[in-house]
């Protein structure tokens, strides 16, 4: 992989950051990225990105529609070549996981 592959990579990867900061929780005023629902995105050199993510519980109302919505949202991005969504529950999410902002949001600080 070139230098070059590799930072258009990396802006790709800031790209997606960007649009999953987008998207809410239902149930929580806190973006599913500062929540920590998202574990990792991977991007390949044909820009095929790959998300692993998981959900606050696994009776989550949204756990049908989320990760279409976060899978069509990716899609989007023209340099997006295509997407995938892998929920995980292993780890289970905690709190935890939640950024200082979205600890902020909450008033837990």
């Amino acid at each position: 992989m070139s230098e070059e592959t590799t930072i258009e990579t990396q802006e790709l990867g800031e790209k997606i950051v960007t649009v999953l900061k987008t998207i809410y929780d239902p149930e929580i005023p806190v973006d599913i990225y500062e929540l920590g629902l998202i574990y990792d995105v991977f991007v390949n050199e044909d820009n095929e990105v790959k998300i692993l993510m998981t959900l606050t519980s696994p009776n989550c109302p949204v756990a049908e529609s989320l990760p279409a919505e976060v899978e069509e949202r990716v899609k989007s991005l023209d340099v997006v070549k295509d997407a995938e969504v892998e929920m995980t529950f292993d780890p289970p999410w905690s709190q935890d996981l939640m950024s200082e902002e979205a600890k902020l949001e909450l008033g837990m600080l």
